[in-house]
């Protein structure tokens, strides 16, 4: 992407890291921080719980707004921005970015081909992530809830 600062024109690469980084841990982390690495700019896109509740039948434990502000906060982030379309392309066309950073769990599947073909045609490059095996939301979740089942009514 090319901005004029002072009357000059600077290129630099734009990511994007998008996720729902709902109960954040180490590994979401470690997503922000690799995508740093490989851009000059970084904008985060927390998925909004109503296209997590589309796409993944859960609504998250922490709200929009709260998820929104913890990514804000984190060193390797530029921007944080609220993801709200399920279509990736008309993210890139609100938001604007050079590279999208993706886990690796879509690398060689059929949406993430159809990701990358749709990406390439307006010059976006796909980069994945190893996601970090250690710890996982899903599995933070289901702490979560057996503690919540074990908790006495009060």
């Amino acid at each position: 992407m090319e901005h004029t600062i002072g009357g000059e024109r600077i290129r630099h690469r734009v990511g994007y890291a998008g996720g729902a980084f709902d109960l954040f841990h180490v590994g979401h982390l470690n997503i922000l921080r690799h995508a740093k690495s490989q851009c000059d700019y970084l904008i985060a896109g927390v998925v909004s719980d109503e296209v997590l509740q589309h796409t993944r039948g859960t609504r998250p434990v922490v709200p929009l707004g709260e998820r929104l502000e913890i990514v804000r906060h984190i060193s390797y982030v530029d921007e944080a921005v609220a993801e709200t379309a399920v279509d990736k392309l008309e993210t890139w066309q609100r938001v604007g970015f050079d590279i999208y950073f993706k886990g690796d769990d879509w690398k060689g599947t059929e949406r993430g081909h159809a990701l990358e073909l749709a990406f390439a045609d307006v010059g976006v490059e796909v980069v994945y992530f190893p996601y970090t095996m250690t710890t996982s939301s899903t599995a933070l979740r289901r702490a979560l809830d057996a503690l919540t089942a074990r908790a006495p009514a009060g």
